[in-house]
Protein backbone atom coordinates (compact mmCIF):
# COMPACT_ATOMS: atom_id res chain seq x y z
CA UNK A 1 0.00 0.00 0.00
CA UNK A 2 1.31 3.42 -0.96
CA UNK A 3 0.28 6.89 0.17
CA UNK A 4 -0.33 9.05 -2.89
CA UNK A 5 -0.89 12.80 -2.86
CA UNK A 6 -2.69 13.92 -5.99
CA UNK A 7 -5.24 16.29 -7.41
CA UNK A 8 -8.63 14.63 -7.91
CA UNK A 9 -12.02 15.49 -9.40
CA UNK A 10 -15.09 13.83 -7.86
CA UNK A 11 -17.04 11.91 -10.51
CA UNK A 12 -19.70 10.28 -8.35
CA UNK A 13 -20.68 9.67 -4.75
CA UNK A 14 -22.80 6.71 -3.64
CA UNK A 15 -24.26 6.21 -0.17
CA UNK A 16 -23.09 2.97 1.44
CA UNK A 17 -24.90 1.95 4.63
CA UNK A 18 -26.24 4.76 6.79
CA UNK A 19 -22.92 6.41 7.50
CA UNK A 20 -20.51 5.84 4.61
CA UNK A 21 -19.89 6.85 1.01
CA UNK A 22 -18.21 5.20 -1.95
CA UNK A 23 -16.67 7.98 -3.99
CA UNK A 24 -15.26 7.67 -7.49
CA UNK A 25 -12.60 10.22 -8.42
CA UNK A 26 -10.56 10.98 -11.51
CA UNK A 27 -7.09 11.56 -10.12
CA UNK A 28 -4.32 13.42 -11.89
CA UNK A 29 -1.67 10.81 -11.17
CA UNK A 30 -3.48 7.48 -11.42
CA UNK A 31 -6.71 7.96 -13.34
CA UNK A 32 -9.98 6.65 -11.88
CA UNK A 33 -9.93 5.45 -8.29
CA UNK A 34 -12.78 4.52 -5.93
CA UNK A 35 -12.68 5.23 -2.22
CA UNK A 36 -14.60 3.91 0.76
CA UNK A 37 -15.23 6.76 3.20
CA UNK A 38 -16.37 5.04 6.36
CA UNK A 39 -18.48 7.06 8.78
CA UNK A 40 -18.21 10.27 6.76
CA UNK A 41 -21.97 10.92 6.90
CA UNK A 42 -22.05 10.99 10.72
CA UNK A 43 -18.67 12.54 11.39
CA UNK A 44 -18.89 16.05 12.77
CA UNK A 45 -15.28 16.61 13.67
CA UNK A 46 -13.39 14.36 11.27
CA UNK A 47 -11.07 15.59 8.55
CA UNK A 48 -13.35 14.26 5.82
CA UNK A 49 -16.81 15.72 5.30
CA UNK A 50 -19.52 14.68 2.86
CA UNK A 51 -19.56 18.24 1.48
CA UNK A 52 -16.06 17.68 0.09
CA UNK A 53 -17.40 15.07 -2.29
CA UNK A 54 -20.09 16.92 -4.25
CA UNK A 55 -20.09 16.18 -8.02
CA UNK A 56 -17.04 17.55 -9.88
CA UNK A 57 -15.49 19.14 -6.79
CA UNK A 58 -11.75 19.63 -7.28
CA UNK A 59 -9.63 18.26 -4.47
CA UNK A 60 -6.11 17.62 -3.30
CA UNK A 61 -6.12 14.25 -1.55
CA UNK A 62 -3.67 12.11 0.35
CA UNK A 63 -4.89 8.56 -0.22
CA UNK A 64 -3.89 4.99 0.51
CA UNK A 65 -3.81 3.11 -2.81
CA UNK A 66 -3.70 -0.66 -2.48
CA UNK A 67 -2.87 -3.16 -5.24
CA UNK A 68 -5.04 -5.73 -3.49
CA UNK A 69 -8.31 -3.82 -3.46
CA UNK A 70 -10.50 -1.85 -5.84
CA UNK A 71 -11.66 0.33 -2.93
CA UNK A 72 -9.06 2.65 -1.44
CA UNK A 73 -9.10 5.12 1.45
CA UNK A 74 -8.52 8.85 1.79
CA UNK A 75 -6.48 10.17 4.72
CA UNK A 76 -6.67 13.91 4.06
CA UNK A 77 -8.59 16.16 1.68
CA UNK A 78 -8.46 19.81 0.69
CA UNK A 79 -10.73 21.65 -1.77
CA UNK A 80 -8.39 23.42 -4.19
CA UNK A 81 -10.88 25.33 -6.38
CA UNK A 82 -13.75 26.26 -4.04
CA UNK A 83 -16.69 26.98 -6.35
CA UNK A 84 -18.38 30.31 -5.72
CA UNK A 85 -21.46 30.13 -7.95
CA UNK A 86 -22.05 26.50 -8.97
CA UNK A 87 -23.85 25.59 -5.74
CA UNK A 88 -26.11 28.65 -5.81
CA UNK A 89 -27.25 28.45 -9.44
CA UNK A 90 -29.94 25.97 -10.47
CA UNK A 91 -28.73 26.12 -14.07
CA UNK A 92 -25.09 25.47 -13.17
CA UNK A 93 -26.01 22.72 -10.72
CA UNK A 94 -28.10 20.99 -13.39
CA UNK A 95 -25.24 21.20 -15.90
CA UNK A 96 -22.74 19.86 -13.34
CA UNK A 97 -24.96 16.90 -12.40
CA UNK A 98 -25.50 16.10 -16.07
CA UNK A 99 -21.78 16.26 -16.89
CA UNK A 100 -20.77 14.30 -13.80
CA UNK A 101 -23.13 11.49 -14.84
CA UNK A 102 -21.54 11.38 -18.30
CA UNK A 103 -17.95 11.63 -17.04
CA UNK A 104 -18.54 8.92 -14.44
CA UNK A 105 -19.65 6.58 -17.22
CA UNK A 106 -16.99 7.30 -19.82
CA UNK A 107 -13.78 7.86 -17.82
CA UNK A 108 -12.69 4.40 -16.73
CA UNK A 109 -8.94 4.07 -17.18
CA UNK A 110 -6.76 3.68 -14.09
CA UNK A 111 -3.82 5.53 -15.53
CA UNK A 112 -2.55 9.09 -15.77
CA UNK A 113 -4.13 11.31 -18.43
CA UNK A 114 -2.81 14.83 -17.82
CA UNK A 115 -4.37 16.55 -20.89
CA UNK A 116 -7.84 15.23 -20.03
CA UNK A 117 -7.46 16.20 -16.38
CA UNK A 118 -6.34 19.71 -17.26
CA UNK A 119 -9.26 20.11 -19.67
CA UNK A 120 -11.76 19.18 -16.95
CA UNK A 121 -10.01 21.39 -14.41
CA UNK A 122 -9.97 24.54 -16.54
CA UNK A 123 -13.51 23.96 -17.88
CA UNK A 124 -14.98 23.68 -14.39
CA UNK A 125 -13.24 26.84 -13.25
CA UNK A 126 -14.63 28.57 -16.35
CA UNK A 127 -18.27 27.68 -15.65
CA UNK A 128 -17.88 28.76 -12.03
CA UNK A 129 -16.48 32.18 -12.98
CA UNK A 130 -18.85 33.10 -15.85
CA UNK A 131 -22.50 34.08 -15.80
CA UNK A 132 -23.68 33.14 -19.30
CA UNK A 133 -23.40 29.35 -19.28
CA UNK A 134 -26.48 28.08 -21.14
CA UNK A 135 -24.33 26.72 -23.98
CA UNK A 136 -21.44 25.50 -21.81
CA UNK A 137 -22.34 21.80 -21.77
CA UNK A 138 -22.67 21.70 -25.56
CA UNK A 139 -19.13 22.90 -26.19
CA UNK A 140 -17.79 20.98 -23.20
CA UNK A 141 -19.00 17.66 -24.61
CA UNK A 142 -17.95 18.37 -28.17
CA UNK A 143 -14.45 19.43 -27.14
CA UNK A 144 -14.23 16.53 -24.69
CA UNK A 145 -14.37 14.21 -27.70
CA UNK A 146 -10.83 15.41 -28.59
CA UNK A 147 -9.52 13.72 -25.46
CA UNK A 148 -11.56 10.59 -26.12
CA UNK A 149 -10.29 10.20 -29.67
CA UNK A 150 -13.28 11.02 -31.87
CA UNK A 151 -13.40 14.80 -32.39
CA UNK A 152 -14.98 15.60 -35.79
CA UNK A 153 -12.62 15.76 -38.76
CA UNK A 154 -13.09 19.33 -40.00
CA UNK A 155 -10.77 19.11 -43.02
CA UNK A 156 -13.67 19.09 -45.52
CA UNK A 157 -16.20 21.21 -43.65
CA UNK A 158 -17.42 22.82 -46.88
CA UNK A 159 -19.25 19.60 -47.82
CA UNK A 160 -23.02 19.53 -47.44
CA UNK A 161 -23.46 16.75 -44.88
CA UNK A 162 -21.78 15.36 -41.78
CA UNK A 163 -21.60 11.65 -41.00
CA UNK A 164 -22.01 11.11 -37.27
CA UNK A 165 -20.87 7.51 -37.75
CA UNK A 166 -17.67 8.40 -39.61
CA UNK A 167 -17.03 11.65 -37.75
CA UNK A 168 -16.35 13.54 -40.95
CA UNK A 169 -17.99 15.74 -43.58
CA UNK A 170 -19.37 14.15 -46.72
CA UNK A 171 -21.41 14.85 -49.86
CA UNK A 172 -23.81 11.99 -49.05
CA UNK A 173 -26.73 14.27 -48.26
CA UNK A 174 -29.38 11.52 -48.30
CA UNK A 175 -27.52 8.93 -46.22
CA UNK A 176 -29.60 7.96 -43.18
CA UNK A 177 -28.30 9.57 -39.99
CA UNK A 178 -26.19 12.22 -41.70
CA UNK A 179 -26.59 15.83 -40.60
CA UNK A 180 -27.77 18.28 -43.25
CA UNK A 181 -29.56 21.62 -43.47
CA UNK A 182 -30.11 23.43 -40.19
CA UNK A 183 -28.70 20.54 -38.13
CA UNK A 184 -25.30 20.67 -39.81
CA UNK A 185 -25.17 24.46 -39.45
CA UNK A 186 -25.91 24.22 -35.72
CA UNK A 187 -23.27 21.52 -35.31
CA UNK A 188 -20.65 23.48 -37.27
CA UNK A 189 -21.23 26.57 -35.14
CA UNK A 190 -19.49 24.80 -32.23
CA UNK A 191 -16.50 23.48 -34.12
CA UNK A 192 -13.11 25.03 -33.43
CA UNK A 193 -14.21 27.54 -30.79
CA UNK A 194 -13.35 27.92 -27.11
CA UNK A 195 -15.54 28.79 -24.13
CA UNK A 196 -14.91 32.52 -24.39
CA UNK A 197 -16.48 32.50 -27.86
CA UNK A 198 -19.58 30.55 -26.92
CA UNK A 199 -21.62 33.47 -25.66
CA UNK A 200 -21.41 35.17 -29.04
CA UNK A 201 -23.63 32.40 -30.45
CA UNK A 202 -27.34 32.82 -29.95
CA UNK A 203 -29.36 29.59 -29.80
CA UNK A 204 -33.06 29.20 -29.27
CA UNK A 205 -34.32 26.65 -26.76
CA UNK A 206 -35.05 24.24 -29.63
CA UNK A 207 -31.62 24.82 -31.18
CA UNK A 208 -29.95 23.95 -27.90
CA UNK A 209 -31.96 20.75 -27.52
CA UNK A 210 -31.23 19.79 -31.13
CA UNK A 211 -27.48 20.25 -30.73
CA UNK A 212 -27.40 18.35 -27.44
CA UNK A 213 -29.27 15.40 -28.88
CA UNK A 214 -26.91 15.35 -31.89
CA UNK A 215 -23.89 15.27 -29.56
CA UNK A 216 -25.45 12.53 -27.40
CA UNK A 217 -26.06 10.48 -30.57
CA UNK A 218 -22.46 11.11 -31.63
CA UNK A 219 -21.25 9.75 -28.30
CA UNK A 220 -23.52 6.72 -28.59
CA UNK A 221 -21.99 5.90 -31.97
CA UNK A 222 -18.37 6.29 -30.84
CA UNK A 223 -18.34 5.02 -27.23
CA UNK A 224 -19.30 1.40 -26.69
CA UNK A 225 -21.98 1.04 -24.05
CA UNK A 226 -22.75 4.76 -23.84
CA UNK A 227 -26.42 5.48 -23.15
CA UNK A 228 -28.48 8.64 -22.95
CA UNK A 229 -27.92 10.12 -19.47
CA UNK A 230 -30.84 9.95 -17.04
CA UNK A 231 -30.27 13.59 -16.11
CA UNK A 232 -30.80 14.77 -19.72
CA UNK A 233 -34.53 15.29 -19.10
CA UNK A 234 -33.82 17.36 -15.99
CA UNK A 235 -31.40 19.53 -17.94
CA UNK A 236 -33.91 20.10 -20.73
CA UNK A 237 -36.57 21.05 -18.18
CA UNK A 238 -34.24 23.66 -16.66
CA UNK A 239 -33.66 25.23 -20.07
CA UNK A 240 -37.29 25.01 -21.22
Amino acid sequence: MAVVTTKAIVLSSLKYSDTSLIVKCFTLQEGVKSYMLKGVLKAKRGKLKAAHFQPLTQLLIAANHSNKSSLHSIKEVQVIHPYETIHTSVVKQSIILFLSEILSKIIQEEEENVPLYQYLETSLVWIDTHDEVANFHLLFLLNLSKYLGFYPDTSESDKKAFSLLEGSFTDLVYEKGNLTGKEINLFKSLLGINFDAINSISYSKNDRQTILRIIIKYYELHLEGFRKPKSLDVLETVFS
